[in-house]
């Protein structure tokens, strides 16, 4: 897709269009997490109700499912994969909205916010062993353990989130790690559980594929943490700063801070609760030094690697969604 034809389509188009190969095998993925995380328990009930409200865009079942059509042919446990991708990924807002003790996800009361901390920390466990319980109902050891060893990657994601917190240390090899952790398992895994679903000659490149865009993914996401409004995001901008998370654009303008702009992103990380004006001097900073379009930039090799991934796919309406789908990564306002 051109960068004109991008600038034209609004990102929820462009999902829609990446989404129309498996559009209506979508609609039974979302039957099938109401399916695995059902319950009698009528507290459950109430906060999994909420949750698959806050589900979002689908993308990464939409990967799963695209993967699993490359060669024309799905498995129907794709489904099932899709769906437990999907509840893995909820898993992780859940515990990451506790953590961060944020009361809005895309627009909507976090369950901690609305429940309780306990009850949130809970339910991140309960969407974990119901989405391997699921697992395990398929039958095939391969899928659980790739995506058991997401699991274990996520939680190290989380703990390496945790200690990022040292503004002017916290290097670059560091954040990759981190946002490999944190986000690119995911997508990988996918893509790779999608390909074992009716694509299987395509795994590694699909895997590798979905590990780019993942990257390419985060660096775009915490990207907009600099460049986006409350109004657009669901979040106020410059949160990540709020609570003292190192992302790419800092660690890029680093180098190139003068001696008072670097004492002033110190003044930020030694202020437990900075406000809004240190906050925006801290962004104006690091767009200055350019370390907002040095991250663009790292995040476009990412994105062109994962285009090139795709080089052993045959040409066909899956592999373009798939190719949109990077263009839609780096074009995302939300």
């Amino acid at each position: 897709m051109s960068t004109a034809a991008r600038q034209r389509t609004p990102a929820t188009e462009a999902l829609r269009a990446i989404q129309g190969p498996v559009r209506e095998r979508l609609e039974l993925v979302v039957h099938e997490m109401h399916r695995i995380v059902s319950s009698e328990l009528p507290m459950i009930e109430q906060v999994s109700a909420h949750l698959l409200r806050m589900r979002g865009k689908m993308f990464r079942p939409t990967l799963t499912l695209l993967s699993s059509s490359v060669d024309g042919d799905p498995d129907p446990r794709g489904i099932r994969l899709a769906a437990v991708v999907e509840l893995m990924h909820l898993a992780t807002l859940v515990h990451d909205d506790s953590v961060d003790h944020s009361v809005l996800r895309r627009g909507l009361p976090t369950v901690n916010s609305l429940f309780s901390h306990q009850v949130s920390v809970i339910m991140g466990d309960f969407l974990y062993t119901r989405a391997h319980a699921a697992l395990v109902e398929v039958g095939d050891l391969e899928f659980l353990r790739i995506l058991t060893g997401v699991a274990n990657e996520l939680t190290i994601g989380e703990m390496r989130q945790l200690g990022a917190v040292e503004g002017l240390e916290f290097s670059e090899d560091d954040y990759f790690a981190l946002i490999r952790s944190k986000t690119a398992v995911l997508l990988s895994a996918a893509c790779e559980t999608g390909a074992l679903c009716g694509a299987t000659r395509y795994r590694s490149a699909l895997a590798r594929y979905g590990e780019l865009l993942g990257m390419a993914f985060q660096i775009a996401d915490d990207i907009l943490d600099y460049t986006s409004e409350s109004a657009v995001t669901g979040k106020p901008s410059g949160l990540d700063l709020r609570e003292h998370k190192v992302t790419l654009p800092l660690i890029l303008a680093r180098p190139h801070l003068p001696a008072a702009s670097r004492a002033r992103v110190e003044e930020l990380f030694a202020t437990e609760a900075p406000d809004d004006q240190l906050i925006s001097d801290v962004v104006a900073i690091v767009a200055e030094a350019g370390g907002i379009e040095k991250a663009h930039q790292q995040g476009e090799r990412f994105a062109q690697q994962a285009e090139e991934a795709l080089d052993p796919l045959p040409d066909s309406p899956v592999r373009s969604a798939l190719t949109d789908a990077i263009s839609y990564v780096l074009d995302r306002r939300s």
